[in-house]
């Protein structure tokens, strides 16, 4: 998860949703509840530990944050090298093309319902591609909702949480500016929007999950299977924006391949690898959903 987020269009709950951890993460986040504050002042911690299932989200954010300075910070590397960041993206699209899908066939039951929940799923994380993105705004309310949309969109499959800020015009305010001055007003009323996003949407998700299983897993489908636009390995930069001195890529023009050289045949290869991780995970995971 913690490579995913180093890689533009690629979410954090893709490959969460790929390995079979995001019901358990949803749920697990949602667990941060009136229960969990009475345990932890009542100091319950074992409660609190079991609860919350603790342990398993220090494992998953544990190992996000140790990628990020690991493993993630070579992807980062690849990507600013045009002569290696097609093979990054290919590597990519295999996950994706596979997780669609795999993800897919956990839908119980294909009707009317799952599949108008995947057309919408498609147009919507598709649709992002053609927004052009707002002015800067410093008004604190609409601050707080960048921090419930923006973590919104990272816990969603096929969306990414730092494009969206980028669509909404604050992501070189709340990203780069608030971080590098020290804004301590910004950065906390937009840390209490996306604390109060992640603990509701949270719920949001968990009640859906519960209730509308098929349509929730059609609809995240749709959000995967409209990213692959902004995953496809061959394509030029249509539109960036510069931030902070750094270009942030907005919209490709996507292109097939011509020739048959050894860069094609190694992204191709990387493809079918990515495909092959998947296949692994979904075959050997001890617990399927």
């Amino acid at each position: 998860m913690g490579i995913a987020n180093v890689i533009p269009g690629v979410s954090g709950g893709t490959i969460a949703l790929i390995t079979g951890i995001y019901e358990d993460l949803i749920n697990s986040l949602k667990s941060f509840d009136n229960k969990s504050l009475k345990l932890i002042t009542s100091i319950d911690i074992l409660g609190f530990i079991k609860h919350t299932n603790l342990y398993f989200l220090l494992a998953v954010f544990g190992g996000s944050i140790v990628s990020v300075f690991s493993i993630a910070s070579l992807f980062k590397y690849l990507l600013e090298d045009e002569n290696k960041e097609i093979l990054v993206w290919a590597f990519f699209f295999g996950l994706i093309i596979a997780s669609i899908y795999f993800v897919g066939k956990r839908v119980s039951k294909w009707n009317t319902a799952t599949i108008i929940s995947l057309i919408i799923g498609t147009l919507v994380a598709i649709s992002l591609s053609f927004i052009t993105p707002a002015s800067e705004n410093e008004n604190l309310f609409f601050v707080f909702i960048c921090g419930i949309i923006g973590i919104s969109g990272m816990m969603l499959p096929g969306l990414s949480g730092s494009f969206i800020l980028i669509l909404m015009g604050n992501y070189e305010l709340l990203m780069v500016t608030a971080v590098s001055e020290l804004n301590i007003l910004l950065l906390s009323v937009f840390f209490l929007g996306s604390a109060f996003g992640l603990m509701s949407f949270s719920h949001i998700l968990s009640w859906v999950f519960k209730h509308y299983k098929n349509q929730t897993l059609a609809l995240l489908t749709g959000f995967i299977l409209g990213s692959l636009s902004i995953i496809w390995p061959w394509k030029k930069v249509a539109e960036k924006i510069t931030v902070n001195g750094k270009d942030k890529i907005i919209s490709y023009d996507l292109y097939f391949p011509n020739e048959c050289n050894q860069e094609t045949m190694l992204a191709t290869l990387l493809i079918a690898i990515g495909i092959l991780v998947v296949y692994s995970l979904e075959k050997f995971a001890p617990n399927k959903q």
